[in-house]
């Protein structure tokens, strides 16, 4: 499928908030500067959108925050990023703003933008489904049309009568390895006769601060009971390495980490302990076996308790509709039971055989491939369509 092509010089301002925003928005950039390179891109994003030709005005880094009590806390700094990104949207008035989830800030910028009259593709829906589907409303007054992953979520927006395009999600097609773990092994330098374990603590700082040192703790029990394992832990895009750094320093652990080529450090793991988020997913699209962790402050947990409407926090479990992979939640993140579970990952006979298994489920809720490109697309002809 031909992308509609752009004759005038269009400006175009994007909007992430953390590292899986950054990736989609990244892929998106990617496949629209194939057949639309006169388009210019600025925004807040990271190293995928630099990578993608976007001048980044500020880092995403500086909005990486999850939990409501984190917000709070950072509500100042925020603040500021806000009015400094409205600002610009006045001044340079771009031919469309590309707002890529991370709704508690893109709904309210999108507000803004709606009185300055810049049109708003919104890609990646907030989980309407899950909480606060009141934003639904919201969304019809402020934004022009949604781009959503999932098949499911067309529905919620017909009914509200809110332009809707399901693009189908990215990963379908980005997450591929042409190695076999042994040659991932032996290109990264691993022993080939030592298992590795993966610790995925997240790409934002709360996240890290709340994960990494249960982790550590768990792998450090991990290690007592089998000498021959090895332990790695990607770095995130936009995650200062300086965050992890004291935390590593006071563990007797010895864990690599690894920055970039994530989709072959996940596939040299034997089992993966990971904090709730797009990453779970490209782990089940690997076939790698996994659980998830959660833990944020007790006041956002007892608020979002009464507020989330659905059975599941990983994405795993919520397009399955189905408790596919381990859910640890809360005080059930302790170092006993994460090394109990990785222990059983590793040590079970038909561990890999569930993992293979939770990919194809997976794979097949994720719907159509394709998704960047039509991503792309729909960018182009909402351009199109506004001279």
């Amino acid at each position: 499928m031909l992308m509609a092509a752009i004759v005038t010089a269009k400006n175009i301002f994007v909007v992430v908030g953390e590292a899986s925003g950054d990736a989609h928005a990244g892929r998106l950039l990617a496949e629209l500067k194939q057949t639309a390179p006169n388009i210019n891109v600025k925004g807040i994003g990271g190293d995928s959108m630099r990578a993608a030709g976007a001048e980044i005005i500020i880092d995403f880094s500086e909005l990486a925050v999850m939990g409501l009590v984190e917000v709070l806390k950072r509500y100042r700094s925020l603040k500021k990023i806000f009015n400094k990104v409205v600002a610009l949207l006045k001044q340079e008035r771009p031919d469309l703003l590309v707002l890529v989830d991370y709704p508690g800030f893109n709904l309210k910028l999108a507000k803004e933008a709606k009185k300055l009259g810049i049109p708003v593709l919104y890609y990646i829906s907030p989980k309407v489904w899950a909480w606060k589907a009141g934003r639904v409303k919201t969304i019809k007054r402020v934004v022009n049309h949604m781009a959503v992953l999932f098949p499911f979520e067309v529905p919620i927006y017909e009914q509200a009568s809110v332009p809707v395009t399901c693009v189908g999600h990215p990963l379908v097609d980005a997450v591929k390895v042409e190695l076999s773990k042994q040659e991932i092994k032996t290109k990264m330098g691993m022993a080939l006769n030592r298992r590795i374990v993966g610790l995925f603590p997240g790409s934002r700082r709360s996240e890290v601060e709340a994960l990494l040192p249960v982790m550590l703790k768990a792998a450090e029990k991990l290690q007592q009971s089998d000498d021959a394992i090895d332990f790695v832990m990607p770095l995130a895009s936009g995650l200062d390495s300086s965050v992890t750094e004291n935390m590593l320093a006071a563990s007797k652990l010895n864990v690599r980490v690894v920055s970039g080529d994530f989709y072959e450090l996940t596939t040299a793991c034997d089992a993966v302990v990971a904090a709730s988020g797009t990453v779970t997913l490209e782990i089940a699209l690997l076939g790698v076996p996994h659980f998830l962790v959660y833990r944020v402050s007790p006041i956002t947990y007892t608020i979002l308790k009464r507020l989330v409407h659905i059975p599941y926090v990983g994405l795993c479990n919520i397009i399955t509709g189905k408790n596919t992979v381990l859910e640890l939640l809360q005080h059930d993140v302790t170092d006993d039971r994460l090394a109990t579970e990785l222990k059983g990952l590793l040590n079970a006979a038909d561990s890999q055989q569930k993992a293979t298994h939770i990919q194809q489920q997976v794979l097949s809720a994720l719907g159509p491939s394709g998704g960047a490109h039509n991503a792309a697309k729909l960018v182009a002809d909402i351009i199109n369509k506004s001279e």
